[in-house]
């Protein structure tokens, strides 16, 4: 294929944007060459401005649940912004959403909108600290939460240890108060809480991870998370700004029947425009200003346009019953397809999946946390992405990102990936 005119757009952008691109992992640093500059999309489909046309597992990073351009979300935008697309004042519409949001997910009671998943997260933590009124928490290496300074912590010498920043920019002593576990192993977290006993407002999780490759929990992992929590008076909150709505109508809270104390959403709960959202029971939630302490506001939360789009979309995946089971069927055609290419040109590899969410590791061993993550054969994984480019399909550019299905993928689009996979496996 030919990318001069991503080529050239490019090289314009890096003059007056760094790195030219909004966020970093669409520079292809992880995969070397140049990136791919959209132009339109439809449905499964995504074309760059050298009308080349890409089958997309991106589906911008997961709200693309229906496909691309889906017409009931297009057509409520439209609507909308005829009305005016910014008030700065409350909407009818905000409380249908909420109200619909609130009666899909189980155990939450109020949900406030903000703008994206990162502001969710940074939020839920506020809260969790206010509530608690203790200042600790706990994260997992490899998960992602958004780029707000507590988030951004890389492990330190220990298991037990004071995470340490990972980016410039962020103070020791932000640090000092996010603590590092290992995902997947129960017993780590039990011995991080131990330690710091009486001080750890919360533990937040992806509770199927998503930026790590896929990873899903494994057995009992999140229930006794649960229980752990419980037993020490800790808020558990699900970072479900990938799975929302996407694994379930109700989420991984649905799917596993574990309860979290707070969900952050994001991506399909928008309808594909920027938001992202924060909820709890009533007693957590009404700790929020104006009602209760705790800060938190923006300009454009709760915008029109993301509303409508997002309410259209959440109605959508309400209203179809068989929507769930067919994602997951088309991911498991998808991972049967790889799996039988890949072992017919033996490529070392393992693949997760789970629901609508599926990775490829070029790996032995199995995935389920970070270490294992970054054991894959990184040159192999560029060199399956430049293939899969080549042929037409446009996948992470990143062996640490899950794909995300769309219901708008056929079988025939589905076919077409695995062959490309087969053709590309003869080189690996």
């Amino acid at each position: 294929m030919l990318y001069q005119r991503s080529s050239a757009l490019f090289k314009e952008a890096q003059g007056v944007i760094p790195g030219g691109v909004n966020s970093p992992v669409r520079a292809f640093n992880a995969v070397g060459g140049t990136p791919i500059f959209a132009k339109s999309a439809k449905g499964a489909y995504v074309y760059d401005e050298d009308d080349n046309r890409f089958i997309d597992y991106i589906n911008s990073w997961g709200p693309m649940l229906l496909g691309h351009a889906y017409p009931p979300v297009v057509e409520a935008v439209i609507e909308k912004a005829r009305q005016g697309t910014s008030f700065g004042m409350p909407t009818a519409l905000e409380t249908e959403i909420a109200e619909l949001a609130v009666a899909m997910v189980p155990n939450i009671d109020k949900i406030r909108f903000v703008n994206s998943g990162t502001e969710a997260c940074m939020s839920a933590i506020r809260l969790a600290r206010g509530f608690t009124k203790k200042d600790k928490i706990i994260k997992f290496a490899g998960c992602y939460h958004g780029h707000s300074d507590s988030f951004l912590i890389a492990a330190g010498s220990g298991a037990i240890t004071f995470g340490t920043p990972n980016s410039p920019g962020v103070t020791g002593g932000t640090a000092k108060d996010t603590l590092l576990a290992i995902y997947n192993d129960i017993e780590n977290v039990k011995s991080i809480v131990e330690a710091n006993k009486g001080d750890i407002a919360a533990i937040i999780i992806e509770p199927v991870a998503g930026n790590m490759g896929c990873i899903p929990p494994v057995e009992g992992f999140l229930e006794n998370l649960r229980q752990l929590c419980d037993a020490n008076d800790i808020l558990l909150i699900f970072d479900e700004v990938m799975t929302g709505f996407r694994l379930a109508k109700g989420g991984v809270q649905e799917l596993k029947g574990v309860d979290a104390d707070i969900v952050c959403f994001g991506k399909v709960v928008g309808g594909g425009l920027p938001v992202g959202a924060f909820a709890a029971r009533n007693e957590i939630m009404d700790f929020l200003a104006p009602n209760g302490p705790v800060y938190q506001a923006g300009t454009l939360s709760g915008n029109p346009l993301a509303m409508a789009a997002g309410l259209a979309m959440l109605k959508e995946i309400n209203a179809d019953k068989g929507l769930m089971n067919r994602l997951g069927e088309k991911t498991k055609y998808l991972h049967n397809g790889i799996a039988e290419a890949l072992n017919k040109n033996n490529v070392i590899h393992t693949i997760n999946r789970i629901g609508s969410m599926i990775s490829v590791h070029f790996s032995e061993e199995p995935v389920v946390d970070f270490e294992s993550a970054a054991k894959g054969n990184n040159e192999t994984f560029k060199t399956f992405f430049h293939g899969m480019l080549d042929q037409g399909i446009y996948i992470a550019p990143s062996a640490f990102e899950t794909w995300f299905i769309t219901d708008a993928l056929t079988y025939e689009d589905l076919n077409e990936t695995i062959a490309a996979v087969e053709q590309i496996a003869k080189s690996l």
